[in-house]
């Protein structure tokens, strides 16, 4: 009985070209992605890629929903429902499992959504697009949605909350504020910038800087949301 050689190589698949393609938007940016780079890293034929992807697009489509698709969206699953007294009441059963609030909700998957894309800055702009078709993405705009309304949030006001959050979040993965100062005191001379005395040592501390900015603004918009949410149950008169 003969058995057929192993091929020297791993076979091509969608998988390997999204890894590979990934590497290369994370070292490089959106624009050092093209098949020749690709077909050089994966060790095959430029054409062999396109009997999985049909352009250069839809691989970084595909690489963009890789990383939504690290996103946790399971607080969801517990989000209360508002019942007609204003109370919270569980979305469904769950086994039992605590119901979580849904500014609770929200916060943990910002912070989830945010430490997705932390190692990715560069793909950010094709999130930024939209979900489009792309699996991931909207399986995650449909979580936030659906938990919105659920909590007793207005469809209208639901899509306004899940678009809000996606600006804040997406925008705060684009670049490092902190990192956007020179290490170098005398490039912030006081004449100029009375304010910005201390500007030069933000680099150093750019995790405090950028992950207290980011939870400051969580917490603002949450705050006003809540705002928000008491005025649309307020009984009218």
């Amino acid at each position: 009985m003969w058995r057929m050689a192993r091929p020297r190589k791993p076979l091509l698949s969608r998988d390997r070209i999204v890894e590979a393609a990934g590497a290369l938007v994370d070292a490089e940016g959106l624009e050092a992605v093209s098949t020749r780079r690709l077909a050089a890293a994966l060790g095959v034929s430029g054409p062999s890629l396109y009997n999985h992807f049909r352009t250069k697009d839809a691989i970084l489509e595909a690489v963009a929903d890789a990383v939504s698709a690290r996103v946790d969206l399971s607080m969801f699953d517990a989000v209360g429902g508002a019942d007609g007294d204003g109370d919270e009441a569980p979305r469904g059963d769950r086994g039992g499992g605590a119901r979580r609030d849904w500014r609770e909700a929200l916060h943990a998957w910002a912070h989830s959504y945010r430490d997705a894309l932390a190692d990715h800055p560069n793909i950010v702009p094709v999130l930024a697009r939209g979900p489009g078709r792309r699996p991931a993405g909207l399986r995650l705009a449909d979580a936030v949605f659906g938990a919105m309304t659920e909590a007793g949030w207005p469809p209208a006001h639901a899509t306004r909350i899940g678009a809000l959050m996606r600006y804040f979040i997406l925008g705060s993965a684009v670049a490092s504020f902190a990192r956007g100062f020179v290490d170098d005191e005398a490039a912030y001379d006081p004449v100029d910038y009375p304010h910005l005395g201390q500007a030069h040592l933000l680099a150093e501390r750019r995790r405090e800087v950028d992950e207290g900015a980011f939870e400051t603004g969580l917490k603002a918009l949450l705050d006003g949301l809540s705002l928000q949410y008491e005025a649309l149950r307020e009984p009218r008169a």
